[in-house]
């Protein structure tokens, strides 16, 4: 067998930063440190902090008065940072900068007097956190069908804004739609999904041709890894998304010569790393690294742990 293994893949600038933020507050503070949401989708990261003391919880109510509390990288909203002010927690902001970029679109648009209309998944954290910015003048669609039952009071005065981590041909598909039906509706500047969920997507859209299977590491609650999943799928390929290499089985490689090996932007490099021995181990695999794109983005940490980490650096 050959194993193909796409660059770039993994952590993301994002998911780096609020992995780094976690455990620098837990050396900082010490355990507990409680975390409002997981840290990032993806279950060995998330089993990983629990260990060294991170307390993962869904409601601000969940937290001791006066602690230690971090928001995690998909941002959050108003009210939950006021629920937090008021219990009087030391709150840390790890949320990824593009996604504070759509926080911050979607509070530009709504003082103007807006329609916004959301593309993403309903129940994610992060359209959550995002339409918590502007309940009254948001409205979200998931797919083309949800275009078009759209009823909207002024159509000169609407705008789009997206999940950062969707499939790019899912969500052109439905800006398709919206510009079809409101020829005037705004957009940002700039794109809201983000560079790293776009980098990985073209990754396996070019691969996966050469291939005869694709396996993504990556949770199953990880948007961005479902999107890799689901195109390659999409390319008529057998697609596995898998925490790590015990959720695969042998048999659904036996017949393969040459394997795809992606990570989506929540998933460890120790986890790919792992299925390629596994890979290996059982069908005497050789690896091919293909880069199809150079990353070099990085994001700063909050300011409450940058001199922390300085020190921690200088020890």
């Amino acid at each position: 067998m050959k194993i193909i293994l796409a660059a770039p893949r993994g952590f993301c600038a994002g998911v780096n930063m609020a992995i780094d933020s976690l455990d620098l507050t837990l050396q900082k503070f010490g355990p507990p440190v409680y975390v409002y949401h997981e840290i990032v989708h993806n279950q060995y990261v998330v089993k990983t902090f629990r260990e060294k003391g991170a307390v993962f919880v869904n409601t601000i109510e969940e937290v001791p008065e006066g602690s230690v509390l971090l928001f995690s990288a998909h941002g959050v909203s108003p009210q939950v940072r006021e629920a937090a002010r008021a219990r009087n927690l030391n709150a840390l902001d790890a949320t990824c900068p593009l996604v504070t970029k759509v926080h911050l679109e979607a509070i530009k648009y709504a003082k103007a007097g807006y329609t916004i209309i959301l593309i993403g998944h309903d129940g994610h954290d992060e359209v959550i956190g995002t339409m918590g910015e502007a309940p009254e003048a948001i409205l979200l669609v998931e797919d083309e069908a949800d275009v078009d039952k759209l009823e909207v009071k002024d159509e000169s005065k609407l705008a789009y804004l997206t999940q950062t981590t969707l499939s790019v041909d899912d969500a052109n598909r439905v800006i398709r739609r919206l510009r079809e039906r409101f020829p005037q509706i705004e957009s940002p500047p700039k794109d809201d999904i983000c560079y790293a969920t776009q980098n990985r997507q073209e990754a396996v859209r070019i691969l996966s041709d050469d291939v005869d299977a694709v396996i993504v590491l990556g949770s199953q609650n990880s948007s961005n890894s479902q999107r890799l999943r689901e195109l390659a799928a999409d390319d008529g390929k057998p697609a596995y998304l898998v925490d790590g290499p015990a959720d695969l089985s042998i048999q659904d490689f036996s017949d393969a010569s040459t394997v795809l090996i992606t990570a989506g932007a929540s998933a460890p490099e120790s986890v790919v790393q792992s299925t390629i021995d596994w890979l290996v181990e059982h069908f005497d695999a050789t690896v091919e690294v293909k880069q199809i794109r150079e990353e070099s983005v990085q994001f700063p940490l909050p300011k409450p742990l940058r001199a922390f980490a300085a020190e921690a650096r200088a020890k």
